[in-house]
């Protein structure tokens, strides 16, 4: 029998119980300090921020603006903040924290991230991933903070004569995480490839393997210097991948000087519309000048029309190409180049 809403209620309650008391927020002081815990996210939001106001933390914090008036007069009296007038508004007062204010926040900050770390070292690293999957979700879910920015004032554009009104800030999310490949990504590289190219194009199980050999080739001659490999991850899932390595001649396998190949671009269909595909591509540039190469190569398909796209507006040209038969179809393969001269 499906849960009630009661029951759901419920529920959500139970996990927050468990976790406030996890986490040991229900002490009088957090952290063994003499903050509570809203004075403890007061401080972090001012140690965080460029200069809010008052308004700025009302809205960031959802606070009756009678009670942060409080806290904030408190830290005035504790010599914890600085008030300075606003440039943009001159009944506006910017926040900023003062010296006795950082050195107030600096434990509070240390213990909080030594309480973190020693709740994750009882974790595999399985389960430490699980359990940051699942609060990206539990977050994503529940965050309103788009709507609720939505309806803020814009400010004027000045032709009315009145001051643009500042934005409120909000964190900004990243929508993925780049990172370097660790042990198992390359099975999943691998497995990607051949699911995702099997289904969007029918191509056989022969192009999984000759992505299993790049990858293969890949981790027994990595050479960090001149060769690197990012995994993106969204929401603790991989959702991409590319490699720049070390040129090499097709027949002799001897290394070409001064070229780098970009391979195996591949972007999940739940991560497109990110731009993540355009990121994995300048990340290979941005390796590859700093490695001292003088170019980029890489070989694809004319039926890969994203990824052509992403190349032609990185700067690449069409040098050669030529039709072939592989992976159970006839194709066209080209080969193109970025001069990084």
């Amino acid at each position: 029998m499906p849960a009630t809403a009661t029951d759901r209620v419920e529920a959500v309650r139970e996990f927050n119980r468990f976790y406030t008391h996890r986490i040991g927020v229900l002490h009088e002081g957090l952290l063994d300090t003499r903050f509570s815990l809203t004075e403890s996210r007061l401080l972090w939001e001012l140690a965080h921020r460029d200069g809010p106001t008052a308004t700025d933390l009302t809205r960031a914090l959802k606070l009756d603006a009678g009670y942060l008036s409080r806290l904030l007069a408190g830290f005035t009296q504790r010599g914890l903040i600085r008030r300075t007038r606003s440039a943009e508004d001159a009944r506006q007062q910017r926040l900023t924290l003062s010296a006795t204010g950082r050195r107030a926040f600096a434990p509070l900050n240390t213990r909080s991230q030594a309480g973190v770390a020693a709740l994750l070292a009882g974790l595999t690293e399985p389960q430490q991933q699980q359990l940051l999957q699942a609060m990206a979700t539990i977050e994503r879910l529940l965050d309103n903070d788009a709507d609720d920015n939505a309806d803020a004032p814009r400010g004027s554009d000045g032709a009315s004569g009145q001051r643009p009104q500042r934005r409120p800030q909000r964190r900004q999310k990243a929508p993925y995480l780049l990172r370097p490949h660790h042990a198992g990504d390359m099975g999943w590289v691998v497995s990607r490839h051949g699911a995702l190219y099997a289904t969007e194009y029918h191509w056989d199980q022969r192009f999984e393997s000759l992505v299993a050999r790049i990858a293969a080739d890949f981790i027994e001659r990595f050479d960090a210097q001149r060769e690197a490999c990012w995994i993106a991850e969204r929401d603790g899932t991989n959702v991409g991948s590319v490699f720049i390595v070390q040129a090499r001649d097709d027949a002799t396998q001897a290394p070409l000087p001064g070229v780098a190949q970009l391979r195996m671009l591949l972007v999940e269909p739940a991560a497109r519309g990110l731009g993540l595909g355009q990121r994995l591509v300048a990340e290979c540039e941005r390796f590859a000048r700093h490695a001292g190469y003088r170019k980029i190569v890489l070989w694809t398909n004319s039926l890969l029309l994203a990824a052509r796209g992403i190349y032609t507006k990185a700067g690449y040209r069409l040098v050669a190409s030529e039709a072939h038969h592989s992976f159970g179809h006839a194709l066209v393969g080209e080969t193109w180049e970025l001069d990084l001269s």
